[in-house]
């Protein structure tokens, strides 16, 4: 596939894996659907290394890495962004997380020494500014009583959580640990991670066989979490991560225009102005001098 198409494939499926998830809640506990997700995701995984012979074994102590690596990524940051999607527009939880290559630079600044220069400060300022200015329209609301809020809550501890989950995942990177091993072993303790969680917390492991679960299910086990991630990682070796991190530009724009159509989403005012700075913010950083 040309790097157009890995482009517009990646954008489109990630676009849409946020209207898919709305399909996964309701009986079925969120912390089960996570569960069911990303555990389905590392067999794929495991199969493909298999086949591949990747190596897959390590020393006890880059496991306990591989192992935070899975838990923030594929298991509690998710389990927030379930949650968040049970109390407000699955566009808004998208436009949340364009905000987490501008905390990942902050937080290499913070934990590994990266520069940081002053257009990179002004463009996380534009970004947050414009996330801010997204949500305000259904925080100033309030007629739904305290869910807004909450879903804001919940959208915010995802977005910081999976920025962890990227630092953890830079370090692993510095340790050699091949990324498709290392997804393969993450989601696998990302989903033991999170059915210890509903254990822990009395919920049970019910499943419902409707079309509508079981295919957003494989939607989000095969293209959301296997084929999209091999995707962006193809197009990563190729054009680099500055240039490939536009795709966390325009899947929010997708996201937003998916849900207008399908969730009633109303666009406002301060949505496009919100929208245009937001991406003004990441174009900034991500942009080569």
């Amino acid at each position: 596939m040309s790097n157009l198409q890995l482009f517009i494939g990646c954008v489109a499926i990630w676009g849409s894996t946020w209207l898919a998830i709305t399909y996964q809640l309701g009986t079925v506990e969120p912390e089960a659907s996570v569960t069911y997700r990303f555990f389905l995701a590392s067999l794929l995984l495991f199969a493909y290394c298999r086949i591949r012979k990747l190596p897959l074994h390590y020393p006890p102590r880059e496991h306990l890495w591989i192992a935070l690596f899975g838990i923030l990524m594929f298991s509690a940051s998710y389990i927030c962004v379930y949650y968040a999607e049970q109390r407000i527009v699955s566009g808004l939880v998208a436009v949340g997380y364009s905000a987490s290559p501008l905390l990942a630079m902050l937080g290499q600044r913070a934990f590994f020494g990266t520069p940081m220069t002053a257009k990179m400060a002004v463009g996380s300022v534009l970004g947050i500014t414009g996330i801010t200015l997204v949500f305000w329209p259904e925080l100033a609301h309030m007629n739904a009583g305290e869910a807004t809020t909450m879903g804001a809550v919940f959208t915010v501890a995802a977005v910081v959580i999976s920025t962890f989950g990227n630092l953890v995942a830079h370090r692993n990177h510095d340790a050699k640990i091949p990324v498709w091993q290392g997804m393969a072993w993450g989601m696998l303790y990302g989903s033991i991670a999170s059915a210890l969680w509903t254990v822990a917390h009395g919920k049970g492991f019910a499943f419902v066989w409707t079309p509508a679960y079981v295919l957003s299910l494989l939607y989000l086990v095969v293209l959301g979490s296997v084929l999209a991630f091999g995707g962006f990682l193809t197009l990563l070796g190729r054009i680099g991560a500055a240039r490939a991190g536009y795709i966390g530009v325009m899947v929010p724009i997708v996201a937003l225009v998916i849900s207008a159509a399908f969730e009633g989403f109303h666009w406002q005012a301060l949505t496009w102005a919100g929208i245009a700075i937001s991406v003004a913010g990441n174009v900034i950083v991500l942009r080569r001098a």
